[in-house]
């Protein structure tokens, strides 16, 4: 079988000398003041053995004039994985094809039609949601797709084997912001098993995954007993000193960093609430996984314990054949993924929305931003003859929260949806991945033009491609 020839980039980067830098606060560099309000935010020790390298030590480099919003202090990403049609959701083309019980209604004052009888829901909240829809993604290949999503690059390019997710980055650069009871990972996935991870960075930022469970996590308390727990785990430290002190490398102090993280999560109160949910709490967020891990989704950022980037992910979108097939028999259809999706997406804006943000007159949605991603679209117009749509480049993304306004529609397509008549946007081109990643961190206040001096390729690593050379930017429309 020949592989699939992928869209080659027209701004591949015509030279690899690019500068990068480390993004431990500011362009002060790490100074002793540094180093030591650092230290009180509790790190483990394996993260100062990264920070000791003398490559590191040189302070990062950032594009002049890089103006963040900083409106957010969450990010929920809920990652839709196989990529569902958007002439059948996010941009709705209504032809011979659509279903009567899509149920098609204007909103926002007759500029946006949507589906309303397929996500009920979602369709209750559409003055808070924006859309993208000149979206455009690189490459039609699933998992090569989906990477890039993630991580903001070509997973096939010089630094996509050792480029972290953008959780990752994250949850790196709110280290420096931890308080004392900031107990939780920084970034944690849930039901997201296979994505990204750390990449070259240490396992302190990898993604902390979860599978849900109305009990929580499984081995949070040691079945001997606290005491007993205590006195393995000080054997263990005066047994194991090369673990702790770096002399093996970085898989050992990666290795104690998870130790350390999860010791942290055992010793916590109370912490094993937040992984948990009720019956109600399941139905009301449509009794699956997903709903399942939206609810966590919600417990982690509101108990603001240290937690800035929730991933969540929903499988199953990949519908080349029966896309509205009605739910029957475990089919898998466009209708049995929205019966997913939209329940618990609309429980988790009503949730966000009425919840007290930690700003007096802010609600938890004003401080979380929430985005729906996939890796790229399906085809449109009429179906192929299994009755279905297969992968297409042309995709939208939706945006609330954190800064973003809502009710608005950013971009437009042709009459098919396959093609831009307006991007709608000030770069005027398509909106690519790495500007989606720009725009997320411009709302946590994270300079997307950061490069780091730190990578092992001694090339510089930048958090996205091309950002510091104006390529590319932030969707500011949408704030």
């Amino acid at each position: 079988m020949r592989k699939p020839k992928l869209p080659k980039s027209t701004i591949e980067c015509p030279d690899c000398k690019k500068a990068s830098g480390f993004p431990l606060g500011d362009a002060k560099g790490f100074s002793r003041r540094r180093f030591l309000q650092v230290g009180a935010t509790g790190i483990v020790a394996s993260y100062f053995l990264d920070v000791l390298n003398p490559r590191v030590l040189y302070g990062k480099t950032v594009a002049p004039n890089a103006a963040l919003h900083n409106t957010a202090t969450n990010a929920i990403f809920i990652f839709l994985a196989g990529a569902p049609s958007n002439i059948d959701t996010w941009d709705l083309k209504e032809g011979a094809w659509t279903p009567s019980d899509f149920a098609p209604a204007s909103y926002n004052g007759g500029n946006l039609r949507f589906p309303q009888g397929l996500m009920p829901k979602t369709a209750a909240h559409l003055d808070k949601l924006s859309f993208i829809r000149s979206g455009l993604a690189w490459a039609a290949v699933h998992q090569l797709g989906q990477t890039w999503a993630q991580i903001a690059r070509n997973p096939t390019g010089a630094t996509g084997a050792i480029a972290p997710h953008i959780g990752s980055v994250v949850s790196l650069e709110e280290q420096v912001a931890r308080k004392t009871g900031d107990v939780l990972p920084g970034f944690i996935a849930l039901n997201s098993t296979g994505i990204p991870a750390a990449g070259y960075f240490p396992a302190t930022y990898a993604p902390f995954q979860v599978m849900p469970a109305s009990t929580g996590l499984p081995t949070i308390a040691h079945p001997d007993g606290v005491t007993r727990f205590s006195d393995r785990w000080n054997f263990l430290h005066q047994l194991d000193a090369n673990r702790t002190s770096g002399a093996l490398g970085k898989v050992t102090t990666d290795m104690n960093a998870f130790y350390d993280q999860s010791k942290a999560l055992m010793d916590a109160p109370n912490i094993n609430a937040l992984f948990s949910f009720t019956t109600d709490e399941h139905t009301k967020y449509g009794s699956s996984t997903f709903g399942d891990s939206l609810v966590i989704a919600r417990n982690l950022v509101a108990a603001r314990k240290g937690t800035r980037f929730v991933q969540a992910t929903l499988n199953g979108w990949d519908h080349h054949s029966g896309i509205y097939d009605k739910p029957a028999n475990g089919v898998n259809s466009l209708y049995t993924q929205c019966a997913q999706f939209d329940p618990a997406f609309g429980a988790l804006m009503s949730d966000l929305r009425s919840m007290p943000g930690s700003v007096s007159g802010k609600t938890l949605l004003d401080e979380t931003l929430v985005v729906v991603v996939a890796e790229f679209g399906r085809t449109v117009g009429v179906l192929n003859n299994q009755d279905g749509r297969d992968h297409n480049l042309r995709m939208s993304t939706v945006w609330a929260g954190g800064g973003i306004r809502g009710g608005l529609v950013i971009g437009k397509t042709d009459a098919t949806g396959n093609d831009v008549a307006d991007y709608g946007w000030s770069q005027n081109r398509d909106v690519r991945p790495e500007d989606v990643t720009c725009t997320i961190y411009s709302a946590l206040g994270i300079d997307y033009t950061t490069v780091r001096h730190d990578d092992p390729l001694n090339r510089g690593f930048e958090y996205v491609p091309f950002a510091k050379d104006g390529t590319y930017k932030p969707v500011e429309e949408l704030f």
